[in-house]
């Protein structure tokens, strides 16, 4: 895995976001720097449909790979989740999150 440095400072907060942020949790934890780290929480089913559309509009595949792929990611993304809160992030709804985050900005951490 690649790594490059990246300088907060000055900055009010920073987000990472993907499927590998959960990565730098435990190093932000140490450095002081974390105000809170989740792991989206949606309904499986509309992610699916989500990402299918997406990518049939997008035409990155043909659509039997993108169903294909669609499914076998279906599956394994409570393992996923899994995987990210046992390194850290908490596991939230988007609207929970970006209202975590709006608190933050406002100058009221989450209790």
């Amino acid at each position: 895995m690649a790594s490059r440095p990246f300088d907060v400072t000055g900055s009010p907060i920073f987000v990472a976001e993907g499927i590998f942020a959960a990565e730098i949790v435990a190093e932000c934890r140490r450095q002081g720097l974390l105000a809170g780290a989740y792991a989206l929480r949606r309904p499986r089913g509309a992610t699916f449909v989500r990402r299918l559309a997406r990518d049939l509009a997008e035409q990155r595949k043909a659509p039997r790979v993108l169903i294909s792929r669609g499914v076998a990611l279906l599956r394994a993304e409570p393992a996923i989740l899994r995987r990210q809160t046992g390194l850290g992030a908490e596991a939230a709804r988007a609207r929970e999150v970006l209202r975590r985050v709006a608190d933050l900005l406002a100058g009221h951490p989450h209790a």
